[in-house]
């Protein structure tokens, strides 16, 4: 049986249930990380296959202050991971109750179950508050916009990483690649027929305290945020003709020179280098990190006949688990 993601369309007596259910998917940045804050472009791809699931309901007993809201993650999440999520999924609650005219304190039940990995760059934090804001008017039998689910997302984002770009908010909700500018979105147009692969360098990442890190370096260096930017920006345009005109080639050369860029930037690892530089030996057209930084996972595209041999590779320098996300799909997936 399919489970809705939100309220819409469904029978009063589903709405009536104690459970609501929510989903929602991780994202990879193909080019525009960190840039994308200061208003350059920036691509990102939604990976359908690494889903997240919360359900909420509404236990007897009834909420007090601090004691209204009860979260549980599934694994064994770190007591600073749970801390950080609750925080963000206070806010996202409340904010979600005022907008939706939700009235009195009942308490609420929240559950979380998810393959996407924590802190490695791939929306795991904005796929969970989607998937709960989902569940949440599911339960109260609420009809959610995109438009209002990215703002309650962006809500908890803001208090997880500081100054969120919406990129995660967006692309985490998204069946297609996005191009992301300026607070603005539209679908990617498709030319190319590859194979993306996502390795999880098994690193924790800290989109916050890359941001820091590079702010620190742009009041260092005069005009060294203006160097910044402009460069990314050029990459991530020439990729992205690249991948609406089907020159795959181009599209990889483009990805590699941002892993140079954010590698000069200090935003990148020992260990992924070592994965950049293995997918790159074996016949990938192009490799970079992905995400924030300063740990988490990269990203390669490789022609299909070598994406085999280049997911051995990764694994062979210390990747900890591989994902193929094909770029023939994600024209025509379903949400």
């Amino acid at each position: 049986m399919t489970l809705p993601t939100s309220a819409e369309g469904v029978s009063h007596s589903h709405r009536a249930r104690s459970v609501g259910i929510g989903r929602a998917h991780a994202k990879a940045i193909l080019l525009g990380e960190h840039a994308v804050v200061y208003g350059a472009p920036a691509l990102a791809l939604p990976i359908p296959q690494l889903t997240v699931t919360a359900s909420a309901g509404r236990s007897l007993r009834s909420g007090d202050g601090q004691d209204d809201l009860s979260y549980t993650m599934t694994g064994s999440p770190s007591r600073a991971l749970v801390t950080q999520a609750s925080d963000g999924l206070r806010r996202l609650t409340a904010e979600f109750k005022a907008r939706m005219g939700v009235s009195g304190r009942p308490h609420l039940d929240v559950i979380l179950d998810g393959a996407i990995p924590h802190g490695r760059g791939l929306g795991s934090s904005a796929a969970s508050m989607r998937a709960i804001a989902f569940a949440l008017a599911d339960l109260f039998g609420r009809t959610l916009t995109e438009d209002t689910a990215f703002e309650l997302v962006q809500t908890a984002e803001n208090m997880a990483h500081g100054r969120a770009s919406g990129v995660d908010a967006k692309t985490v909700g998204s069946a297609r690649p996005l191009l992301f500018q300026a607070g603005r979105t539209r679908e990617l147009q498709l030319g190319c027929d590859g194979l993306f692969i996502v390795a999880d360098s098994g690193e924790l990442g800290s989109t916050k305290e890359a941001v820091e890190l590079l702010r620190d370096g742009f009041t260092r260096r005069t005009g060294a945020q203006e160097r910044f930017v402009d460069r990314a920006t050029e990459l991530t345009e020439r990729a992205r003709e690249a991948l609406a005109e089907g020159r795959p080639e181009e599209l990889g050369t483009r990805m590699t020179d941002y892993h140079a860029l954010l590698r000069a930037a200090r935003l990148s690892t020992d260990l992924i280098d070592a994965l950049v530089h293995a997918a790159l030996e074996a016949g990938s057209l192009g490799a970079k990190i992905t995400g924030g930084g300063l740990g988490g996972c990269m990203i390669a595209l490789a022609p299909p006949e070598r994406a085999r041999e280049v997911t051995r590779r990764l694994h062979e320098a210390g990747a900890v688990q591989t994902w193929l996300v094909p770029l023939k799909g994600l024209d025509n997936h379903a949400a």
